[in-house]
């Protein structure tokens, strides 16, 4: 049982064994169907724990240079790398960085494909291109829809591939299923099949929610071993949710209760528009331990207000197990894939500790963060 009181509010905390759990999950899946998994450090990149990861996964994705620097530096290893268009003056240090580069037009590749020849050490080109297909209802994070900017659509290419792209890249999945896969992947092998030939490697992108309860991990091992059997290509796939999915939470404290024309709100030391910014702009419910989001009789309802002052910074009525007080725990559940990445300083807000509750139960404090983090982001 974990004694919230004993953890400093705000906080993110990893849960190690969680973790654990995940990965063993996911390397099962990799060793199983012969394919390489990595992590996607857009979702999930929380490096005090790479060294554990590199022990289960086959490496990790960037979409910057400092991601890729980042991987480099903590997991010890070269990047895959993906950006929608590369800064020139940076292109030279991803390329120290990065196993392979995947470009997201083929007037980018043009652009840097002389700097390739000239690397260092060699790197794999890519090329994303977009199936336009997606089970991905929520346009913000739909990557296939229409006039997407987001990689080389099948009309947009010939019947070969420029000299050097040895690989190509998709993502048009978001915390899906093995059956959104299967209908991408059909849709990918109808518009650019022609290609394979010319390949040495694809890769399925994110979205694979293989940790999620019932996910059909059968059946995903039967596409990906179909694949491969069929096209003799090395296969990667990409996620961040799957890897922190369910591994951890937010922990906050009630700071004050107000009262307004019936609406009873409770104020808490943790901002939805800084710290859970996925709650708005999905947007989606998060989920509070001890409470519900529908209506239930004889419990307690609270609105639930951030700490800036954003208006909107707040969301609806939550039932409460037991009344709420000044000073009590509010637990947002599995707030480590998607949320550590997308926090912000704004308002000024204290920014949530980072925090990994061990697996024998101990608890380590990464990192808390002050005014100077707040300072210099600033000029």
């Amino acid at each position: 049982m974990v004694d919230y009181h004993q953890i400093p509010s705000p906080s993110f905390v990893l849960e190690e064994k969680l973790l654990r759990r995940n990965l063993e999950l996911i390397r099962s899946v990799q060793e199983r169907a012969g394919v390489s998994i990595i992590l996607a450090l857009k979702g999930f990149a929380m490096w005090r724990v790479f060294p554990m990861v590199a022990r289960y996964l086959s490496g990790a994705t960037a979409s910057s240079l400092h991601e890729a620097r980042l991987i480099f530096e903590e997991m010890g290893l070269k990047a895959h790398t993906y950006s929608p268009a590369y800064l020139p003056e940076e292109f030279d240090e991803i390329m120290r960085y990065s196993s392979h580069i995947t470009f997201n037009s083929l007037s980018q590749y043009e652009l840097y494909r002389d700097r390739l020849k000239s690397a260092p050490q060699p790197v794999s080109a890519g090329l994303r291109v977009n199936p336009e297909y997606s089970e991905v209802e929520v346009e913000l994070y739909n990557p296939a829809a229409r006039g997407s900017r987001l990689g080389e659509a099948p009309d947009n290419l010939g019947e070969k591939l420029p000299e050097g792209i040895e690989g190509l890249h998709f993502h048009t999945l978001c915390e899906s299923t093995s059956y959104d896969l299967e209908k991408v992947l059909a849709a990918f092998e109808k518009h650019f099949g022609r290609f394979f030939p010319q390949l040495k490697w694809v890769n399925f992108g994110g979205g694979h929610l293989m940790t999620r309860k019932g996910y059909d991990i059968e059946h995903l091992l039967g596409l990906l071993q179909r694949f491969r059997a069929q096209y003799g290509l090395e296969v990667i796939l990409e996620p961040g949710s799957a890897i922190a999915w369910e591994t951890g939470f937010l922990l906050s404290r009630v700071l004050d209760i107000i009262e307004n024309r019936g609406v009873r709100t409770a104020i808490v030391d943790v901002s939805f528009t800084a710290h859970m910014p996925d709650t708005l702009e999905m947007p989606y419910r998060p989920r509070i331990a001890g409470a519900s989001a529908e209506q239930q009789p004889g419990k307690t309802a609270y609105r639930i207000g951030g700490v800036s002052c954003l208006a909107g910074d707040y969301m609806a009525e939550y039932y409460f197990d037991e009344p709420l007080n000044v000073g009590s725990r509010i637990v947002f559940e599995d707030m480590i894939h998607y949320t550590m990445v997308k926090t912000t300083t704004f308002n000024g807000v204290k920014h949530p500790a980072i925090c990994i509750r061990k697996e024998d139960g101990s608890l380590e404090v990464v990192r808390e963060f002050g005014y100077e983090d707040f300072k210099r982001r600033l000029s």
